[in-house]
């Protein structure tokens, strides 16, 4: 009936171009928008999921035409496939209800928001990416993934530049890649939960640094304004600071600054005040084992603020799970929620919380974010193995 009333008026209500928009009329391996010229087609796989033509086409291999769907892994080939006809019908019956240089969440966002201006990556080019990061001096993006290489760095447009971390049981190889950061001086580091070390690599991917031994878990890892290393240690509920020479590739210090965390994960600290903000994942016999609370210290380590699972649920309608945690220029607490799934802002940490949401429409699997000189933002989603790049838009 509301398709019906849809057509006789010319439009489609509000909700329903969104809800098309965001979950039908995507390509969720290019994220461009499907259309009725060639190369935006949707194309149905045999498995039931639906590509446009021209992933189609990529995804195939040249001479046999052979691919895998980039979501289920069935096999087939490229001739294999067809348009997707209840897409095109519904791109037909919206009509000019769909704006065409809209994005997903756009409708719905006021001047000011966070709107997703383009995306990079996608299957094949990352899997299961877990950390982000963004060098200050060059501003290409490093990601650690679970490809064959697993540090993956881009340009500014979001093409491949260079990849390195062969996949090993060497020493300097890169086993299971959890965080990464990136330094003033454009050195890269990884923290390994696969031989529970650190690794510092420069730029070109040659090792310099491998720090084991003297930690359980090293999860999530964040540069300071010092140029020093923070480390949080998941198994052993402990952040540490390293002072690192990096061109010559020493540990000078090593410090442990807290040492009663529960189970942190990722940490950021604000270029602006210092600040550490550490993402713990509180467990306790019986509950359900995915609460989250961030924690703020000062630069001298004073608690400064602090705010869980239950204390967002007293302010927002829904559960809010944090998997990142990162600074914004003006030091608001930024996270990414993965039961939203969205990205929000936490307020400062004097002021927790004052939740404001930013992103609310396009994410899949938030895991990582962080923001660029240029005051974007860019969010890494695991499920649709990208990056995310949002900007104000000032209507």
């Amino acid at each position: 009936m509301a398709f019906q009333e849809a057509r006789e008026s010319g439009r489609a209500p509000p909700e329903l171009v969104r809800e098309a928009e965001v979950s039908l009329l995507e390509c969720k391996v290019c994220f461009e928008r499907f259309g009725h010229r060639q190369q935006r087609r949707p194309r149905n796989l045999p498995c039931g999921h639906v590509v446009c033509l021209a992933c189609v086409a990529a995804l195939a291999h040249p001479r046999t035409l052979a691919l895998e769907c980039p979501f289920c892994r069935r096999a087939c080939r490229a001739c294999d496939t067809s348009d997707c006809l209840p897409v095109l019908h519904l791109l037909e019956l919206l009509g000019s209800s769909l704006q065409p240089a809209a994005v997903p969440g756009a409708a719905a966002c006021a001047p000011g928001a966070l709107t997703c201006h383009h995306a990079f990556g996608g299957w094949g080019t990352l899997v299961n990416p877990t950390g982000l990061a963004q060098c200050p001096k060059t501003g290409r993006v490093v990601v650690v993934h679970d490809g064959k290489r697993r540090v993956k760095i881009f340009d500014s447009g979001g093409g491949c530049a260079h990849q390195f971390g062969e996949k090993g049981a060497a020493a300097h190889d890169v086993r299971y890649p959890l965080d990464v950061a990136v330094t003033d001086d454009c050195h890269v580091i990884v923290t390994d939960a696969g031989d529970r070390s650190i690794k510092v690599f420069d730029f070109f991917g040659q090792i310099k640094l491998v720090i084991g031994e003297q930690f359980s878990l090293p999860w999530g890892v964040g540069t300071t304004p010092q140029n020093d290393v923070v480390v949080t240690d998941a198994e052993a509920g402990a952040l540490h600071l390293l002072e690192v020479d990096f061109p010559e590739g020493v540990l000078r210090r090593s410090e442990r600054l807290q040492a009663q965390l529960c189970r942190p994960r990722k940490v950021a600290v604000s270029w602006l005040t210092g600040a550490i903000a550490v993402l713990e994942h509180p467990w306790a016999p019986g509950t359900a084992g995915d609460s989250t609370r961030v924690k703020v210290f000062s630069s001298a380590m004073q608690l400064i603020g602090q705010v869980d699972t239950f204390g967002l649920s007293l302010v927002f309608p829904s559960k809010i799970t944090a998997s990142a945690v990162a600074f914004d220029h003006q030091g608001n607490v930024i996270v990414a929620d993965t039961s939203g799934p969205a990205i929000l802002c936490l307020g400062k940490p004097e002021e927790f919380p004052v939740l404001k949401p930013l992103v609310t429409h396009g994410l899949s699997h938030p895991v990582a974010l962080t923001f660029t000189k240029e005051n974007s933002l860019l969010v890494l989603d695991s499920a649709s193995h990208s990056v995310k790049v949002y900007k104000v838009d000032w209507g």
